[in-house]
């Protein structure tokens, strides 16, 4: 039971430290809404026409695509590390290949979606 009452306890401080830190900010932060303040703020440039606007998802499957072998290299890394310990075995290299044939099959399939191509 006591297991409970520190996560209890270490919630609850979060909840209380984030309570304080917005309470302080609502009290000593300066309140001056003018016009301009409220507007749209984007990269520096005023907005222009409307907020919606139609994207190319060739994008987002390279952002994907990004992310996908971002971590696989955060897997690779530590694991290739570890392999010196001879304790893993071959379990520990099944289980590694098993990771990156999902990953090449991921790839593959991106490949004959023709994903890949640049144009």
């Amino acid at each position: 039971m006591s297991g409970y009452i520190v996560v209890a306890a270490v919630l609850g401080a979060g909840v209380l430290l984030v309570t304080v830190a917005m309470l302080a900010r609502s009290l000593l932060a300066p309140h001056a809404p003018v016009p301009a303040k409220l507007t749209t703020y984007e990269s520096g440039v005023d907005p222009v026409g409307e907020g919606w606007a139609q994207t190319k998802v060739r994008y987002f499957v390279f952002a994907f695509l990004y992310v996908v072998f971002a971590v696989d290299a955060v897997y690779l890394y530590p694991w290739a590390l570890v392999l010196r310990d001879a304790r893993l075995g071959v379990a520990s290299l099944v289980e590694m290949a098993i990771f990156i044939a999902v990953v090449v099959l991921g790839l593959a399939h991106a490949a004959r979606r023709g994903l890949l191509r640049w144009v």
